[in-house]
């Protein structure tokens, strides 16, 4: 049996939001299933959603570690949504 040594967290950042612009989200449902997503990855403290019919929506993580660009979007595409832009409070 081999055992694999548990994915360290990045770089330690305080209280560090990053917003993603993402398409796909039509209700409520949508909201729970990415909030849902992002909040498994083990370095997320807290998501939140603004919803948006005519445009992509927003969707904020806080975290206190870095997190890959590369990351956000396979979690957020394996969801079933697709990021269209991402940034972050430097």
């Amino acid at each position: 049996m081999r055992f694999f040594p548990a994915k360290q967290p990045g770089k330690k950042a305080n209280d560090r939001t990053i917003d993603i612009s993402v398409t796909g989200m039509t209700c409520q449902k949508c909201v729970e299933h990415i909030t849902e997503a992002l909040e498994a990855l083990e370095t997320v403290k807290r998501v939140s959603v603004l919803l948006r019919s005519d445009e992509p929506s927003q969707v904020t993580i806080l975290t206190d570690y870095e997190i890959e660009d590369q990351t956000i979007r396979e979690t957020i595409k394996e969801a079933g949504y697709e990021v269209v832009a991402i940034e972050r409070d430097e």
